[in-house]
């Protein structure tokens, strides 16, 4: 089946949509990613306020309760970095700017990837040293780096690296 015969479509990608209906769908899957990552971070939100409200947060060190205000702070900031693009849609809302909201959308989404995936393994760093030891801690926080950087970043390039090379022939 030929595709991309739309006379607005400015891109041959197989699909037939303008550019504003390319905009529109990818601004439906931002905020579909939004959604998702702000779930997990209300969760782990959650998690840590309740925290200092324990009987045994008293006990902690004063380097485990900078630890804490420290990861606090991540997961303010990445609520604030993934409410962002909805912020910037409500006052930009029937400007006609949905292609520059989408990109704005795809830069926030990247650096709240960032936040929180230092606050994942912070928080179980954090667990770690709490329950076990500093050691353990350290072990938990690489290992998870670790599996971070292969999963959210080494797979996805050796994916796109395959398709381009699949492209091209």
């Amino acid at each position: 089946m030929v595709r991309d015969t739309y006379p607005g479509d400015d891109q041959v990608d197989g699909r037939d949509e303008s550019p504003a209906e390319r905009a529109d769908r990818n601004w439906s899957e931002v905020l579909q990613e939004l959604r998702v990552m702000q779930t997990g971070t209300q969760i782990l939100t959650g998690f840590l306020l309740a925290l200092a409200f324990q009987p045994a947060f008293a006990d902690l060190s004063d380097g485990e309760r900078t630890f804490y205000l420290v990861l606090v702070v991540l997961s303010a900031l990445s609520s604030i970095v993934a409410l962002a693009p909805v912020a910037l849609h409500r006052l930009l809302f029937r400007r006609h700017a949905k292609t520059a909201v989408v990109a704005y959308g795809h830069a926030a989404l990247i650096t709240a990837l960032l936040t929180v995936s230092l606050l994942l393994v912070g928080v179980v760093a954090f667990v770690f040293d709490v329950v076990v030891g500093l050691a353990a801690a350290w072990v938990a926080f690489c290992v998870l780096a670790l599996v971070i950087l292969g999963l959210w970043i080494i797979a996805p390039l050796v994916i796109r690296a395959r398709q381009s090379a699949r492209e091209t022939s």
